[in-house]
């Protein structure tokens, strides 16, 4: 299993390594050639956070991110080669998903920047999905126990079963991974409609402020205009 590594660019060292282990919650999971990692973590304004991914050559590289909470949902996506070249630029985006075939063995460094925001810190989920060499997974690695029987009908039959088992682990797994991106969406959408909505009750708040104002000088200057002072003499 992969491990993925994590190294923070900012002025404090010591305070980005808090933020690093305070702030982010992630999960691998490895199976057959296939790896997949999650990982939701806090990037703070004027700062980078940069990620270490181990591939394989000839293999393939699925990386999906989202900013789900902060002011502008944006920032700056990067992926760089173990030689360090650019294979991957993207600025000011909310969200972004990119396959990648490693031409070479090594680290793979994914970047989030958000150093262009002096203020706003931005919640960012990615996943990064790892296919091995051919991207299959299953093969006869997956039941070593089991010996193939003498007969042809009987070895189709046990090759029929592990295809069928293959096939149904691939799609469980798609359908977690889409599980996994439609919560990110739904907790970006819900911080969307509730940074939404604290805005439309502050000016709603603000609007009835200044309408019982004008009201109350309304009022004021009626008042003044009918006010006579001037004294009758009887």
């Amino acid at each position: 299993m992969a491990v993925l590594r994590v190294r923070i660019s900012c002025r404090g060292g010591l305070l980005g390594l808090a933020v690093a282990f305070l702030c982010c919650t992630g999960s691998v999971q490895s199976s057959g050639q296939s790896q997949d990692s999650e990982f939701t973590f806090l990037l703070p304004a004027g700062r980078s956070e940069c990620f270490y991914q181990t591939a394989v050559k000839n293999g393939t590289m699925e990386v999906e991110y989202q900013v789900i909470a902060g002011a502008g949902m944006d920032v700056d996506f990067t992926i760089l080669s173990p030689k360090g070249v650019r294979l991957i630029i993207e600025s000011r985006r909310s969200d972004g998903l990119h396959v990648v075939e490693p031409m070479e063995e090594g680290d793979y460094e994914i970047c989030f920047d958000n150093s262009f925001s002096r203020f706003s810190e931005k919640m960012v989920f990615f996943e990064i999905i790892i296919e091995g060499q051919g991207g299959d997974v299953g093969g006869d690695d997956e039941f070593p126990g089991i010996e193939e029987p003498d007969g042809s009908l009987l070895e189709y039959k046990l090759d029929d079963i592990r295809e069928s088992m293959d096939s149904l682990h691939r799609r469980l797994e798609r359908s977690r991974q889409m599980q996994t991106v439609l919560r990110a969406f739904e907790a970006r959408d819900r911080n969307l409609l509730e940074d939404n909505l604290w805005r439309v009750s502050f000016w709603s708040c603000a609007s009835v402020l200044v309408m019982l104002c004008v009201a109350l000088t309304q009022v004021y200057t009626v008042r003044k205009l009918f006010d006579d002072k001037r004294r009758v003499c009887t």
